[in-house]
Order: structure tokens, then sequence, then C-alpha cells
């Protein structure tokens, strides 16, 4: 039994090694614009309209508005990193991903935080609106 528990224990770090090997660089690639993205200014413009929002709500929107941008200066990090991978080695390459992938969850707390503080501003039936108009297709 231990003999089958070595090779088994042996066979696990090099299938770890080849799963990363082979998803890394999927990872590291920019992030497509969601379709809700594309043409971003019309689709905003029609949520604050339905939302008819106050003047004291003005702020919050503002801020939500703009932490749902994207961020020029981090898309061309992402390029330029997504154009080193060809010239890193395999450890490098997975360091910079993670590296990317930190970078992407903190521009997703920030815009989820932007959005809390929002939504908290909405009266109940904004809030339904709100729900109702930003709720992802289905597939």
């Amino acid at each position: 039994m231990l003999g089958r528990r070595f090779i088994t224990m042996t066979k696990l770090p090099f299938a770890l090694a080849l799963m990363l090997a082979l998803t890394g660089p999927l990872a590291a690639q920019p992030r497509q614009p969601l379709p809700q993205e594309q043409g971003q200014d019309t689709s905003v413009d029609d949520l604050r309209a339905a939302l008819r929002l106050r003047p004291d709500q003005e702020r919050a929107w503002q801020a939500f508005d703009q932490a749902s941008r994207p961020d020029p200066q981090e898309e061309d990090r992402q390029r330029n990193a997504f154009e080193r991978m060809g010239s890193l080695r395999a450890p490098q390459r997975f360091d910079l991903s993670i590296q990317m992938m930190r970078a992407e969850l903190e521009a997703t707390e920030r815009r989820a935080n932007a959005l809390k503080s929002f939504y908290a501003t909405l009266s109940p039936e904004q809030q339904a609106i709100f729900d109702r108009e930003t709720l992802p297709p289905r597939r």
C-alpha cells in the first residue's frame, strides 16, 4: 500500500504542474469586456433614467459610475503583462498570472464597494429596478 501511495503522491505535483502550465496563460489574457460593458454609456444612461435619482443620490451615483468604468492604465498593464508571457519561464508566468488575478480581484472589490454604497442610497422601488436592470442575461 505504501508503494502505491508513494507513486500516486509523486504523480500529483506533476499533474498539478501540467494543469497550471496549460491553464496559466489563459488566466493571464486580458479580460474581454462583458456584453453589458460594450456600449456602456447607453446602458448606464438608461439605468440612470430608469432609477429617477434624487439629488441626494447623485454623489453615490457618480462614485458608482466612475468605479464601473474600465481603468485604461490597468488595461495597459494587463496587455503588457500578457505580451511578456512568451518571454517568461513557467514559474514566472504563474507569478505574473497570480499578480494579474490579484489586481483584478482588487478592482472587483472596489466596484463592489461602490455598488454597495450606491445601492444603500436607493429606495426599495429603485433597488428593485436596479436589480432587474443589472441582472446578467440568461445563457
